[in-house]
């Protein structure tokens, strides 16, 4: 059954898609949602599907993904020469195989692998497959060691990105979610142990929140477990989630141990279509060593030609963006990495300082961490909601998001500004310079217009309709 999918061209009751009469020969229809009876030609096709795409928001100025919206020419040109090949079928195409082996070669030795030389790892559709058998990892290596029925249960922020609510459903894990408090917007050390017991099979920590782009304590967290364990017992692993994080802090934060330096943590992954600078989708999972990755998780396929290991949610995906992905890692290397992400960053926390010096703004985080910060409206701004700013924004073209916190925090509602290779300080000009121009039209306001704060404004209208305005 499929999804339900509501935009707001539902309203729109159009059966067809009309031919434009200068691209077709003959004025003509197409029907949407079912197979039309007879051909079009290639290029009417195209010029159809690529009009309606115009309508997309512009890549390049979406300030709410993490996700790579620029790859230089040579990097797009050598996807197209993949997109053909099968990432799984590694004996008919052993040379994508390697690259992917050589990419996991490199984040081993990147995060300090016990073998960089010889690791576990492989590359997945993003970081949500990555952490999902990070997950399963986790869970039958408990289980070997705890044969009892028990139900497992994994401990983490409540501020960890949705796949790993995800991993925790289908894969009946209890997720122990640390809210938030206070000032305290990501998992503690001290938080982390309270929600441990005999069942924890691991302990998450972000390496960059979704929320507000802020690293998580690591090595806190697993001195805290070595306390723990010395205490009652329990070997509890780490997984770091380094979905952005771990594409970070190995150029620009050299002296912060995170990594498999702590013994205590027992895989890493991050997502190569985020600061990994490739296009989506492509993720990488890497283990300490092998023995953290149960050996019965591994299947071995010959139908393929050859008898081929195989660990993924997935099976059949294109090997386009692990080329990209090898491609970024030669021609960047380290120095390019770091000149890279050292400019976003710069970006980010400058274009953060500019945001608060505006004045209705306060910073909960400044961008000097991931080139990310969120930041909400001052107790004084009472006309408009940070819904509103983002809508006016948006008129702009600017896509940046609005959003509350989650449990226990519900009542902080903020706008997040994510900033990627490609976002420069001359459009950081040009978003101040549009969100100048809209705030004296929003302090004109006598109540916001969007928002939750809105909803007491319904005016007997549906307030949810109206919140989602």
């Amino acid at each position: 059954m499929p999804l339900p999918h509501h935009t707001h061209t539902d309203s729109v009751d159009r059966t067809d898609l009309s031919l434009n009469p200068i691209f077709a020969r003959e004025p003509g229809n197409v029907p949407r949602n079912r197979l039309p009876e007879s051909e079009l030609a290639p290029e009417v096709a195209y010029q159809l599907v690529h009009d309606e795409l115009m309508l997309d928001g512009n890549a390049r100025l979406n300030l709410a993904t993490f996700v790579t919206t620029w790859m230089s020419p040579q990097a797009r040109t050598l996807m197209t020469e993949c997109f053909d090949k099968n990432m799984i079928d590694k004996d008919e195409y052993p040379r994508t195989a390697d690259l992917e082996q050589r990419c996991v070669r490199i984040l081993a030795d990147l995060w300090h692998a016990e073998d960089p030389d010889d690791p576990a790892g492989c590359s997945t559709t993003g970081s949500s497959e990555a952490c999902m058998l990070a997950g399963l990892a986790l869970k039958r290596r408990w289980q070997q060691n705890n044969p009892n029925g028990s139900r497992p249960n994994i401990v983490m922020g409540i501020n960890v990105q949705v796949c790993w609510d995800k991993f925790a459903n289908y894969f009946e894990v209890e997720p122990r979610l640390v809210p938030m408090d206070g000032e305290r917007f990501h998992l503690t050390a001290e938080e982390a142990v309270k929600y441990c017991d005999e069942n924890t099979i691991g302990v998450v920590a972000i390496m960059g929140s979704t929320f507000d782009g802020s690293y998580e304590p690591v090595a806190e967290i697993c001195a805290a477990l070595d306390q723990l364990q010395q205490d009652h017992g329990w070997d509890i692993p780490v997984h770091v989630d380094g979905a952005s994080g771990a594409m970070i802090a190995p150029f620009l934060d050299r002296d912060l141990v995170w990594d498999f330096r702590l013994p205590r943590v027992a895989s890493i992954n991050t997502s190569g279509h985020k600061y990994g600078l490739v296009y989506p989708g492509v993720g990488w999972v890497v283990w300490r060593n092998k023995s953290a990755l149960p050996e019965e998780l591994v299947f071995k396929v010959n139908y393929l030609g050859g008898e081929m290991p195989t660990f993924a949610l997935n099976f059949s995906r294109p090997g386009a963006q692990v080329a990209a992905q090898y491609y970024n890692f030669v021609r960047l290397g380290r120095a390019g990495y770091e000149r890279v992400q050292q400019y976003s960053r710069e970006v980010a926390s400058d274009l953060a300082r500019r945001i608060k010096e505006l004045g209705p703004f306060r910073l909960l985080t400044d961008g000097t961490q991931l080139p990310v910060f969120a930041c909400a409206l001052e107790d004084a701004e009472t006309g408009y909601s940070v819904y509103d700013v983002s809508a006016a924004l948006r008129e702009d073209g600017w896509l940046v998001p609005a959003y509350s916190f989650p449990k226990n925090r519900e009542d902080l509602s903020v706008l997040r500004i994510v900033v990627r290779n490609g976002f420069s300080h001359d459009m950081a000009d040009l978003l101040i310079n549009d969100l100048e121009r809209a705030l004296p039209r929003l302090q004109r306001q006598s109540s916001p217009q969007r928002g939750t704060e809105s909803a007491s404004f319904a005016h007997g209208t549906d307030s949810h309709s109206k919140r989602s305005g």
